[in-house]
C-alpha cells in the first residue's frame, strides 16, 4: 500500500494577517490544507470570524485575533496567541495592508500618506518586532512580507502606496541580514495587480466598462492580464516551505513581466 505524501506544514504554526478575505484567506486555506495550525488576524472581525469557521471546517486548529495592524498591540497579541495556544510560531505571513485611490502626488492628502505609512510600513515593522524574538527563542522560523511590484519600481498615481511598499522591502532585507545566523529566513513577495477585492475597488472607480479598466491598468504588463490569487499563494507556500531553505532577504516579483521590460 502506497504511503501518503507528508504535508509540508504538518504541525507547523502559521500566522496570517489580513486573513478576512482575498489573498489572506486563500493563503490560510492552503496552509491549513498542508497541515498547519493557524493564527489569523484582520481588522474586520466579522470577516475574520468567517475565515476562522472555514478553516475549522477544513480541520485546522485556528485562533483568531481581530485588530488594526497599524497598532503595535495587534502584532503583540497575534504572537502572544500563537505562543499561548501552540507554544511556537513557525511561519508568519504579513499580508494585511491598504491601498489608496489613483491620484497624482501633489493631490495626495497628508492623511492618506500617513495612513499608508502607518498600516503598510509601520504595521510590518511592528510585526517583525514581535515575530523575530519569538522565532529566535525557538531556534528559527520563516517570515514572508507582502510587498508589491510598487515596492520595486515607481507607481505613478500610487506614490504614497509605493513609498510604503519600498519601505517594506527595505525592512525585509535589513531584518533578513540580522536573522540569518539565527535560522530565521525573511523574504518579501512582490505581485503586480492581482484579481482581488482591492483591485476590484480600483476598477469600480475607473471610467468605462470593467474589462476596459483592467486593460488600462495592465497595459504595461507584457502578459496583459491580472495575476490570479492562486498564482500568488502557490508562490507564498513555496517561499515558506522546507524545500526553499536558502532564500532570505529576497524580494520576489510575480508581475507578468512588468519590471522586465
Amino acid at each position: 500500500m502506497a504511503r501518503m505524501a507528508e504535508k509540508r506544514f504538518s504541525g507547523k504554526v502559521v500566522l496570517v494577517s489580513g486573513a478576512g478575505g482575498g489573498l489572506g484567506r486563500l493563503a490560510a486555506a492552503r496552509f491549513a490544507a498542508e497541515g498547519a495550525h493557524l493564527v489569523i488576524g484582520d481588522l474586520d472581525a466579522a470577516r475574520l470570524g468567517e475565515t476562522a469557521k472555514v478553516m475549522q471546517d477544513l480541520g485546522a486548529r485556528v485562533v483568531a485575533e481581530p485588530g488594526d495592524i497599524g497598532e503595535e498591540a495587534t502584532s503583540a497579541r497575534l504572537v502572544a496567541a500563537a505562543l499561548a495556544t501552540f507554544e511556537r510560531l513557525d511561519v508568519a505571513i504579513n499580508n494585511a495592508g491598504v491601498a489608496h485611490d489613483f491620484m497624482k502626488l501633489p493631490d495626495t492628502p497628508a492623511d492618506v500618506m500617513e495612513r499608508m505609512v502607518r498600516v503598510n510600513l509601520m504595521g510590518f515593522f511592528f510585526a517583525l518586532k514581535h515575530q523575530v524574538p519569538a522565532m529566535e527563542r525557538q531556534g528559527g522560523g520563516v517570515i514572508l512580507n507582502m510587498a508589491s511590484a510598487a515596492g520595486i519600481v515607481g507607481a505613478p498615481l500610487l506614490a504614497a502606496y509605493a513609498a510604503a511598499k519600498h519601505g517594506v522591502v527595505g525592512l525585509t532585507k535589513s531584518a533578513a541580514g540580522e536573522g540569518a545566523r539565527k535560522n530565521i529566513r525573511i523574504n518579501a513577495i512582490c505581485p503586480s495587480f492581482t484579481a482581488t477585492d482591492m483591485v476590484a475597488g480600483f476598477v469600480e472607480k475607473m471610467q468605462g466598462a470593467p474589462e476596459q479598466a483592467v486593460a488600462r491598468i495592465t497595459a504595461n504588463v507584457p502578459m496583459r492580464r491580472l495575476a490570479r490569487p492562486d498564482e500568488i499563494v502557490q508562490a507564498m507556500l513555496w517561499m515558506c516551505g522546507p524545500e526553499n531553505s536558502f532564500m532570505t532577504g529576497h524580494a520576489m516579483l510575480l508581475d507578468g513581466g512588468l519590471t522586465a521590460v
